[in-house]
């Protein structure tokens, strides 16, 4: 069993939820309270999973590889709600990604992933 994988939260910028429609429309029981937050998967340590996402990073082809709700409005790593998790079977990083994301969201929180 390859414990190759993590998952990883991103604080977004609230501006996140007034500029960004799409965002919005994923979230339509927010109430605004909570935090709006990004969960994602990666094979990388999360720190650097995060750099990549805020720079804008592009693969050696030339793709995009970081979201731009999180290039744009990214903000911090929220460790305390993923860390406890880590590091997992890729198949388990899937599975857990949308949990997670879908009991944050139960939890008040505005959440992106994909």
């Amino acid at each position: 069993m390859r414990l190759s994988h993590n998952i990883y939260v991103i604080e977004l910028n609230k501006k996140v939820w007034s500029e960004s429609k799409k965002f919005r429309n994923a979230n339509p029981h927010y109430t605004g309270i909570q935090a709006c937050l990004y969960v994602g998967m990666t094979s990388l340590p999360p720190i650097d999973r995060f750099k990549k996402h805020v720079t804008g990073a592009r693969s050696k082809k030339g793709f995009k590889i970081s979201c731009s709700l999180v290039e744009k409005y990214g903000m911090m790593l929220r460790p305390t709600l993923y860390q406890h998790f880590n590091p997992m079977q890729r198949s388990r990083a899937v599975q857990l990604e949308k949990d997670l994301a879908e009991s944050l969201k139960k939890r008040g929180y505005a959440v992106w992933w994909n």
